[in-house]
C-alpha cells in the first residue's frame, strides 16, 4: 500500500515539473504572465492589463540605449578627440627648437606656434637672414589669420619672434635673442632712453620778447637720447619680464621656498653675486616643459 501511494506521488511531481517547463518556456518566448488579475511585461514585450484592453507598445525612444550610434562615421569622432588633445611637451634642452615666425603674444610662445612666414603679407624674401628685422622695422605687420582674412598688427605690440629655432623677444622697441632659456629666462637688451636736457637757466637770449613781459634771460630745452646695455629676466610662467636685480631674483625664487630662504640669507653683497647662480639652480629643480612640433 505505501508502495503504490509513492508511486502515484512520483507521477503527480513528474507532472507539475513538466507544467513549470512549460510556463518557463511561455516566457522565454516573450509571453505575459498574469498575476493576480495584473499582467507583467516580460523581454520588453506588449502589456494586456486585467481588463483585457489593447496592448501597450514600448516605447520606442528609451532614454539609454546601449547601441552604438551608427550615423556617424568614426573618422569624425577621432578627429575631434585629436582637436582637445594635449601637445606632446618635452622638457626644454639647448637643442630644443622654437618654431620660425612671429609670436604676437606670449601665449603664442607657450604653445610654440607662432605665426608663420608664409601668411605675412610682405613682398621680402622669407629665406632672407635677415627677413625678420626688415619685417619688424616697420610700424605694421600684415598677416592673415587663420580664416584667411588680413589683419594688421602694431609691431610695437608684439612679442616677438623666432628665427632659427631661437627666440626673440620685444624690449625697448627693439627685438633681442633670449641667450639663456628655462623657467626663468635671462637676456640682454640695448635700450634706448630720452632725458631732458636743459641749458643754464640764466642763458641769455635777447631775441626773446612778449607784448605782457620782457625776459631776456630762458631756458631752452632739448632731448638727449642715449643708449644703454641692460639685463632682463623673464618668469615662463607668467611672461612678466623683469629688471636683473636682487629684488627681482628674489621674488622669482618666492615660489622655491627652499631656495628663497637660502637666498635671503645672504649678504647684500653675497645676493648681487650669486644672483644667476641661484637661477640656474631654480632651473634645475623646475625644469622647462614645451610642446614640440
Amino acid at each position: 500500500m505505501r508502495i503504490a501511494s509513492l508511486v502515484v506521488l512520483m507521477m503527480l511531481g513528474q507532472t507539475l515539473l513538466a507544467q513549470e517547463r512549460e510556463m518557463v518556456s511561455g516566457v522565454a518566448a516573450g509571453d505575459s504572465i498574469r498575476v493576480a488579475g495584473d499582467s507583467i511585461r516580460v523581454a520588453g514585450e506588449s502589456v494586456v492589463d486585467s481588463a483585457g484592453m489593447a496592448p501597450v507598445e514600448p516605447d520606442p525612444n528609451p532614454l539609454i540605449s546601449t547601441q552604438p550610434p551608427t550615423d556617424v562615421p568614426i573618422q569624425s569622432v577621432i578627429r575631434d578627440m585629436d582637436e582637445f588633445r594635449e601637445p606632446n611637451l618635452v622638457e626644454y634642452t639647448t637643442d630644443f627648437q622654437f618654431q620660425d615666425g612671429i609670436y604676437a603674444n606670449f601665449d603664442m610662445v607657450l604653445d610654440n606656434n607662432p605665426i608663420p612666414p608664409a601668411r605675412i603679407v610682405t613682398d621680402l624674401d622669407m629665406f632672407d637672414r635677415d627677413f625678420y628685422e626688415k619685417v619688424t622695422s616697420v610700424k605694421e605687420i600684415v598677416i592673415y589669420d587663420e580664416n584667411g582674412v588680413k589683419k594688421e598688427l602694431a609691431t610695437h605690440e608684439i612679442w616677438g619672434y623666432g628665427r632659427n629655432g631661437i627666440l626673440y623677444i620685444n624690449v625697448g622697441s627693439a627685438f633681442h635673442r633670449i641667450s639663456f632659456v628655462g623657467s626663468i629666462c635671462h637676456f640682454v637688451a640695448t635700450v634706448t632712453t630720452y632725458n631732458p636736457n636743459y641749458y643754464d637757466p640764466y642763458y641769455y637770449n635777447p631775441y626773446y620778447s612778449s607784448s605782457y613781459y620782457y625776459n631776456r634771460y630762458s631756458m631752452p630745452q632739448s632731448t638727449v637720447a642715449s643708449t644703454d646695455l641692460r639685463q632682463y629676466l623673464l618668469d615662463f610662467e607668467t611672461g612678466d619680464v623683469m629688471e636683473y636685480d636682487t629684488e627681482s631674483v628674489e621674488v622669482l625664487l618666492m615660489k622655491d621656498p627652499e631656495l628663497a630662504d637660502e637666498y635671503h640669507s645672504l649678504s647684500n653683497r653675497k645676493k648681487k653675486q650669486m644672483k644667476f647662480v641661484y637661477i640656474r639652480r631654480y632651473n634645475e629643480k623646475h625644469p622647462l616643459y614645451l610642446p614640440e612640433r
